[in-house]
């Protein structure tokens, strides 16, 4: 550890200007100005640059691109449908969160969609929200909801309220999907144009 700072320190703004200063102490020392109090004036000139050097930069965080997000979130994707593989839903629910999780897994397919996906934050934002939080509580809050309702009989359904919000789900990741072919054929038309352009 004390070595890794040694040599931190030797690549050190500190460093480099107390070097640069000393060296100029050297060429005083040698053109005779320095006299007998070279080391002086050498060690002097040293900690005036080091003392004088900009301060080192903190260092950027190094965050996960877009990318190994996407990757995780492929994972957790993985972990929903097993999820949703062993709870029983009413056939209409059933065919709506099929729908859905369609959709989701043609978004989150590695290849062209992924490419145009991760340059929007804000639709991965709103996949892996879908995924990690609306899906499961939609399903879970059904499930927990349906027992109760047998004790309460007269109230609206919970499958109705559980296929209203994958509805809506479907909706919002069906216009996610629509704004990304709008991304990437704006995109197709400016490397056409570029293309045209050069060409002329």
């Amino acid at each position: 550890m004390a070595t890794s700072r040694a040599l931190g320190y030797l690549e050190s703004r500190k460093n480099i200007a107390g070097s640069a200063c000393g060296l100029v102490g050297l060429a005083l020392t040698f053109t005779g100005v320095a006299g007998p109090y070279w080391p002086v004036v050498v060690a002097g000139l040293y900690g005036a640059g080091a003392l004088i050097a900009p301060p080192e930069r903190p260092a950027v965080p190094d965050f996960p691109d877009a990318s190994a997000r996407l990757d995780e979130l492929r994972g957790d994707f993985g972990t929903l449908r097993a999820y949703l593989a062993d709870v029983e839903l009413p056939p209409a629910a059933s065919g709506r969160l099929t729908e859905l999780t369609e959709l989701l897994a043609a978004l989150l397919d590695p290849g062209w969609v992924a490419d145009v996906l991760v340059q929007d934050p804000e639709a991965v934002h709103t996949l892996s929200r879908a995924v990690r939080q609306d899906v499961p509580e939609a399903v879970d809050t059904f499930v927990r909801t349906r027992w109760w309702s047998r004790l309460t009989p007269g109230q609206e359904p919970p499958e109705r309220h559980l296929e209203r919000q994958l509805s809506l789900l479907h909706e919002e990741t069906d216009r996610l999907a629509s704004a990304l072919r709008e991304t990437e054929a704006r995109r197709q038309e400016t490397h056409t144009r570029y293309l045209e352009d050069r060409s002329k």
